[in-house]
């Protein structure tokens, strides 16, 4: 233990001289950076879309994009830290691409039809779905986004990582740098609030019956 605090200040700050040159335009300083940086990176995609192609991809997208925005890094976390934020924001891209697209395949998928012409696997009722119900659905998804937007950032994101995009606690943590307790105990309270949004837009429209 007594030795791993200087080990980490010691590659923090080869990563500060490294940086520097690498921001006055020497590439085989940002190579070295990569070199130092890449495993940790690499394993963190990996964990996230657990998909050995994807997070290879997912590598090399976030030395491109720190390498693009070098010049932007003020230093104000280390480097380390904001090379794992653009690999975890690529992740999420990843992810979120994912399901769009399973969506779009399950929906392009041939329907089976039963010898009475019906859909197969849907009740001829489910098509006849009353229009007043769908447009509630629509209302209730409007309120809980206002909801989500109104939360305090640290409470949203958290709320979107674990409860939209699917992300277990410890990836989390990996993608805030947050404690496990922490992200637990702000979406406690970014679901109350949410729960608060869905219970008052219940009541409005009990109100309005």
């Amino acid at each position: 233990m007594s030795h791993e605090a200087p080990q980490e200040e010691d590659r923090q700050e080869e990563d500060r001289r490294l940086l520097t040159r690498a921001q006055d335009g020497d590439v085989s300083a940002f190579e070295a950076l990569v070199g130092l940086h890449q495993d940790r990176v690499y394993g963190l995609a990996l964990r996230m879309t657990r998909s050995e192609a994807d997070a290879a991809e997912i590598t090399q997208d976030t030395f491109l994009s720190a390498y693009q925005h070098l010049k932007d890094f003020r230093g104000e976390a280390a480097f380390g830290s904001w090379v794992h934020r653009i690999a975890a924001n690529h992740a999420l891209m990843r992810l979120r691409h994912r399901r769009v697209a399973q969506a779009a395949e399950s929906e392009l998928q041939t329907p089976e039809f039963t010898e009475r012409g019906t859909l197969a696997d849907y009740p001829v009722s489910d098509w006849s779905r009353d229009a007043e119900e769908k447009a509630l659905d629509a209302e209730l998804g409007q309120a809980i986004q206002q909801a989500a937007d109104r939360l305090p950032e640290g409470y949203r994101e958290v709320f979107l990582l674990k409860d939209v995009d699917g992300l277990s606690y410890e990836q989390i943590a990996e993608v805030t740098g947050d404690s496990i307790p922490a992200i637990k105990s702000r979406l406690h309270r970014a679901r109350l609030a949410l729960r608060e949004a869905i219970d008052l837009f219940y009541n409005r429209d009990n109100r309005g019956v």
